[in-house]
């Protein structure tokens, strides 16, 4: 399947807002994706297949040199298909140009994405008792540490 990495904008938020409810024990709502639109220190990006069918997308926010991976999602029959894959790997070039690292937390059972991650670099440096509350689950602390190359020595 073809498809391109684009940022999102007014035309994508209901899609994305279906994707966000799809995965997401407590999803966005379109007006909390919108307000991302005008937020200076956040990028969203969307998957958008050929037909203009949205696959997928995330979210990065950014503080001075670090970066934090909000959100990446795919719509459910487009898993598997290297979606998430290109949408971190889009993250993850940006942070190299531009950031010291990104973090994000991702649910402790969510072993695929543990996985996408640590393919990306990622490590898991810790954990966060019941994050997710309303499941009952921990999440994955990871960071992808663009500098740890240099102190390690």
């Amino acid at each position: 399947m073809n498809y391109r990495l684009v940022p999102m904008d007014r035309s994508t938020v209901p899609d994305v807002a279906a994707i966000d409810a799809e995965c997401f024990s407590k999803p966005w709502s379109e007006d909390m994706l919108c307000e991302e639109l005008y937020n200076d220190n956040a990028s969203y990006i969307t998957a958008v297949a050929d037909d203009g069918t949205v696959l997928g997308y995330a979210g990065l926010s950014v503080v001075l040199d670090e970066g934090c991976i909000e959100k990446v999602a795919v719509k459910g029959k487009y898993r598997r298909m290297g979606v998430a894959d290109a949408l971190v790997d889009a993250f993850v070039r940006f942070g190299r140009a531009h950031l010291a690292f990104i973090t994000l937390e991702v649910r402790a059972s969510n072993d695929a994405a543990i996985q996408l991650y640590m393919k990306h670099g990622f490590e898991q440096v810790g954990r966060r008792k019941n994050y997710y509350a309303d499941i009952h689950e921990d999440a994955i602390l990871m960071t992808l540490d663009y500098h740890k190359d240099e102190t390690d020595g």
